[in-house]
């Protein structure tokens, strides 16, 4: 036993000094600017296996338990590692110990810990086995995740290096916890972090998210009452917490958004606490962070990366997935680009081991390309070389780089309320990919149910493209309209058609129109044009229509990245809901009923869109 040990001591150490972690290390670029590539990283394994620790009840400072356990790397005998080792912490709402009912749903990752990591996995308070209530990313969750970091630290398994890993809840504690900047936290690696909890899923457009918050107050309040730990009081405490959660903070906060409270329904202090892009520049630990082109946070990822990379070494990767599938990294390697296990690998050995990776040099930010199908690297996000470029509806439904003439026009209506789009991309993709398993083209991606008259969208399409049009990053609809009642809905997609006429979904984005105000200040432009909106989402921002009269609204519509290829041709499909992606409050929608919206295309109501252009040149391979 001492000597397997030993040798894997040993193993570790001489790594370290040596360096040499990496088969085939890039040369020194910039740190991932200009020139900078995919190379792979491999280690082979330094123990033999893994083993779970017994649970174990630490103290918050408020007297609450949080549930933690802990896995360690064994020898071929099953012996455990008895010296520090660096650390993964993973921080969860979903119950630690589900694998042990659930054997596809693991919290530890054996990839890390047989090489030479201690894990740790905790249930935030009110989850799991965890005592306390839950109240998703509270003021005080938040200062557990630092009370949890002074615990790991000082541990006899514990060198008081830890990273942080792991996808979704997980990764959102991420950001939250090295705000705290804790001088134990090393390193950032999370996988599909929400940005701004108010615009990116639960209120984007001001409109209630009717297909994610339900079900996601469900996942977390149903996987804590599977009886996954031994301990006979477990089931008893799970089920304490499914009744608090349920009764002190989910109906609670579903109902008061759908009803219009002002605390849920508007931007507030409630939300802002719960996003982490308001914390992310105090984040001066080198960061990785993973997104999907459709992912519940496509918003979000980018624009943490933006804040992060101000203060440290910061790395975006963006693949072309929903929730499930980004969580993951589905189809990885691919491309030249290795798998996530192997990327975070190579991350956690350069900040936590000290190894001489390369991964500070790997591309700054890494994207799949929808339309040519494969991903492609860059200096920076948004692109470089992107460049704001608009596209004019006009009366006959094209859309066009002319503005219409004076006496064209397009008074085109759309019924108000719809929920037969719930066949759709956008569905699929705000269930976090749930709705995708069905194996019906619309939820695929092909969006030509939702162009017929019967759903009331209207389109407006561009001529076959004459060469390849690469698109990459946040677009913006700016559009006049006019309704007969006091307030619309407004839903857009961004489609590519292909000369067979299928029309296929890129991204989406939805606005009630009487929340149209904008920042100015807090809004994106490239090359003089805005190109994201920042609505503020507040009471006192609330425009009103006049029935009849046009309005400028200006929808923002989530980043991608993508190609529309020669021959085919770029849409935006506008109609009034988007359901379950958006379901006004119910004073809201009492506002929009019985009304039609017009859009307006005329010389002195030009609605237009703008989408940022990078040309085509600047694709290049991540190899």
């Amino acid at each position: 036993m001492m000597k397997s040990l030993l040798r894997a001591s040993a193993l570790a150490v001489a790594l370290s000094l040596s360096g040499c972690g990496s088969s085939s290390a890039p040369v020194d670029d910039g740190a991932g600017g200009a020139g900078a590539k995919w190379f792979d990283y491999e280690r082979a394994e330094e123990f033999a296996g893994m083993k779970q620790m017994p649970e174990q009840k630490v103290e918050m400072s408020d007297g609450v338990k949080l549930s933690v356990k802990v896995a360690l790397p064994t020898d071929a005998e099953g012996n455990v590692a008895n010296f520090p080792l660096p650390v993964i912490l993973t921080q969860t709402g979903y119950n630690k110990s589900l694998a042990t009912v659930i054997p596809a749903f693991p919290t530890f990752n054996s990839f890390f810990v047989q090489r030479g990591y201690a894990h740790v996995a905790v249930d935030v308070r009110g989850t799991g086995v965890s005592e306390g209530d839950w109240e998703a990313f509270s003021a005080r969750e938040q200062l557990d995740y630092k009370e949890i970091m002074d615990w790991v630290a000082v541990q006899p398994w514990s060198n008081g290096k830890v990273g942080t890993w792991g996808p979704s809840f997980m990764g959102i504690t991420q950001i939250f916890t090295a705000a705290h900047q804790h001088p134990a936290h090393k390193t950032v690696f999370a996988i599909v972090p929400m940005g701004d909890a108010y615009r990116d899923i639960v209120f984007a457009g001001g409109q209630v998210n009717a297909g994610f918050i339900p079900l996601w107050m469900l996942l977390v309040t149903g996987l804590g009452v599977l009886p996954a730990e031994p301990n006979p009081d477990a089931l008893l405490i799970s089920l304490d917490h499914a009744l608090d959660a349920v009764l002190k903070f989910q109906v609670p906060t579903i109902v008061n958004a759908l009803t219009g409270g002002q605390d849920r329904n508007y931007d507030s202090e409630f939300w802002r606490t719960r996003s982490p892009i308001e914390v992310a520049d105090r984040v001066k630990v080198p960061t990785f962070i993973v997104g999907g082109l459709n992912d519940i946070f496509q918003r979000g990822e980018p624009m943490l990366y933006e804040v992060i990379k101000r203060n440290t070494t910061t790395k975006l990767l963006v693949g072309p997935w929903q929730h499930l599938g980004a969580s993951t990294g589905a189809g990885l390697p691919v491309d030249g680009v290795p798998d996530l296990n192997h990327i975070a690998l190579m991350w956690f050995d350069k900040y936590l081991k000290g190894l001489n990776t390369g991964a500070e040099r790997v591309p700054n930010v890494t994207q799949f390309l929808s339309g040519e199908g494969h991903y492609s690297i860059a200096s920076d996000w948004p692109h470089p070389r992107a460049r704001a470029e608009r596209w004019y509806l006009r009366g006959d439904r094209g859309l066009t780089r002319e503005q219409p003439a004076a006496d064209e026009g397009s008074n085109v209506t759309s019924p108000v309320v719809s929920l037969l789009n719930i066949c759709s991309q956008s569905s699929s993709q705000w269930t976090a990919g749930v709705l995708g398993v069905i194996p019906l083209p619309c939820l695929q991606g092909n969006n030509n149910i939702n162009e017929l008259p019967l759903i009331g969208a209207v389109t407006y399409t561009t001529e076959p493209m004459e060469q390849d049009y690469y698109i990459n990053g946040p677009i913006q609809a700016d559009l006049w309209i006019s309704s007969l009642v006091t307030d619309a809905g407004i839903a857009a997609r961004i489609t590519s058609v292909a000369p067979n006429g299928t029309s296929t979904e890129l991204t989406n984005g939805i606005l009630t129109a009487s929340l149209r105000a904008i920042d100015e200040s807090r809004s994106r432009k490239l090359n003089g044009v805005m190109i994201q909106p920042w609505h503020p989402y507040t009471e006192a921002s609330r425009q009103m229509l006049k029935p009849g009269e046009p309005v400028l609204a200006s929808v923002e519509i989530f980043p991608t990245s993508t190609v529309i290829k020669r021959g085919h041709s770029l849409r935006i499909a506008i109609s009034t809901a988007d359901f379950p992606h958006g379901l006004p409050p119910v004073g809201d929608l009492l506002n929009q009923l019985l009304g039609v919206m017009t859009i307006r295309s005329d010389a002195e109501h030009p609605s237009s869109v703008v989408v940022p252009v990078v040309p085509v040149a600047a694709i290049e391979a991540p190899r």
